[in-house]
């Protein structure tokens, strides 16, 4: 669970919504801000962010469990959301912030829940999609694999 860089924010982003619950080079400058997606080329932020829908969440809605299949990549959008995790003490995410990045890449289950504290807009990417733009695009693949091994490395030598 992370924040995005500095830049436009999330919200000036939504300045102008689409009511379709798709979005597409809209959400460039904010999927470019995550960490997982900050090297990718121009050509494949926008073929990430063609997978890209929107979703609402009500007021004390679990947006995940802790313990269910992560298969959902989330970035607030509008509202405030709040982690809760069996370690530790509750974090509050606002907009411009994100969580479950990982789980475009694997199948392993939720590590705490997230609740929205208000209504919440969500910018969200699923696995499945995610998985089928993987395999048509092996040098997005690449991509990611390289940012990573970047960010392991990164943790290894802080550790």
């Amino acid at each position: 669970m992370s924040q995005l860089a500095a830049g436009p924010t999330a919200r000036a982003v939504l300045a102008s919504p689409r009511d379709s619950g798709r979005l597409d080079r809209d959400w460039l400058t904010v999927l470019a801000a995550v960490p997982l997606f900050g090297e990718l080329s121009r050509r494949h932020l926008k073929r990430v962010a063609s997978l890209a829908k929107t979703r609402r969440f009500a007021s004390g809605t679990a947006i995940v469990r802790k313990g269910d299949p992560g298969t959902v990549f989330y970035v607030i959008i509008d509202g405030s959301a709040r982690v809760v995790a069996a370690k530790g003490r509750a974090r509050r995410l606002k907009a411009g912030q994100f969580f479950g990045e990982m789980a475009l890449l694997d199948d392993s289950p939720r590590s705490a829940d997230v609740v929205a504290e208000d209504e919440v807009l969500a910018l969200t990417i699923s696995r499945s999609a995610f998985g089928k733009l993987l395999k048509s695009e092996p040098t997005l693949a690449n991509a990611l694999l390289r940012t990573l091994a970047g960010r392991l490395r990164a943790a290894e030598a802080s550790a």
